[in-house]
């Protein structure tokens, strides 16, 4: 992904604006001049969010609106004109809680982007492209500090071939806040092409779902389990199909989506 440019209307945008400056340091950063904040102190100022667009939809390679998507879709809509050369374009309303991917979601890399901010700020991670919308399976992963990568892509393999799951449907692989950092598990998604979810180690606890809970994980990162919640909070109607497995210091588990019954 190219250089993104986070740009928000509100002071409660603003105030986000400063948790995505922790995250996403080399980015520019620009406020609405009407704004008297404190908050994104270092962020540029701009007097209309859809001539700030003109000027900026091709120099960043992400887009990232903290703003409502009715103003978002009204400000780039002049400038749209390929999704194969088109930036990515991401929205995240000001309470934190969704990263819509809004355009050139697959081949601009809108859809990894929601999930890198969803992940950043503990957000849902929205994404209705065709091709992704229709996977449905959720590969939940714990592991050992310093795991390799090749070993925890073997771990997949061999759990999804237990599942009886295509690969091809996979839509999220999920792991624990406290795994955000490791080495071996971002590369292992790299390489399968699949986003990661980071699901916060507080929501795990807090969780009524009903999954297998582990002493040795407990004691050692404070989380009653790590694959099967992942893998059951990382979406929507999920259920276990696969109950966690380890493999060596690597544990799978994999949940599927349901469709809504319209019935």
């Amino acid at each position: 992904m190219n250089k993104l440019a986070f740009i928000t209307l509100s002071n409660e945008g603003a105030r986000l604006l400063n948790r995505f400056m922790e995250k996403f340091p080399k980015s520019d950063f620009y406020i609405s001049r009407k704004l008297d904040v404190k908050t994104a102190a270092n962020a540029k100022r701009f007097t209309k969010i859809t001539e700030l667009t003109n000027e900026i939809f091709n120099v960043y390679g992400g887009l990232v609106y903290i703003a409502p998507c009715g103003a978002v879709v009204r400000a780039i809509s002049r400038n749209v004109q390929n999704k194969k050369t088109d930036p990515a374009v991401v929205v995240v309303d000001v309470g934190g809680r969704y990263a819509v991917s809004l355009l050139s979601g697959h081949e601009g890399g809108a859809n990894d982007l929601a999930v890198a901010l969803a992940n950043a700020i503990d957000a849902e991670p929205v994404i209705s492209t065709s091709t992704e919308a229709a996977k449905n399976i959720i590969i939940g992963i714990g592991c050992r500090r310093g795991k390799e990568a090749g070993d925890i892509i073997d771990s997949i393999v061999t759990a999804l071939s237990e599942a009886g799951v295509a690969r091809g449907s996979v839509r999220l692989l999920a792991s624990a806040d406290i795994k955000s950092d490791e080495e071996g598990l971002i590369q292992a998604a790299q390489t399968l092409g699949i986003p990661i979810r980071f699901i916060s180690s507080e929501e795990i606890r807090s969780s009524q779902r009903e999954f297998a809970r582990s002493g040795f994980v407990e004691k050692s990162v404070n989380l009653p389990a790590v694959a099967e919640p992942a893998a059951l909070l990382a979406g929507r109607r999920t259920k276990l199909i696969l109950q966690k497995r380890n493999f060596g210091g690597i544990t799978i588990a994999i949940a599927k989506e349901s469709s809504l019954s319209l019935e």
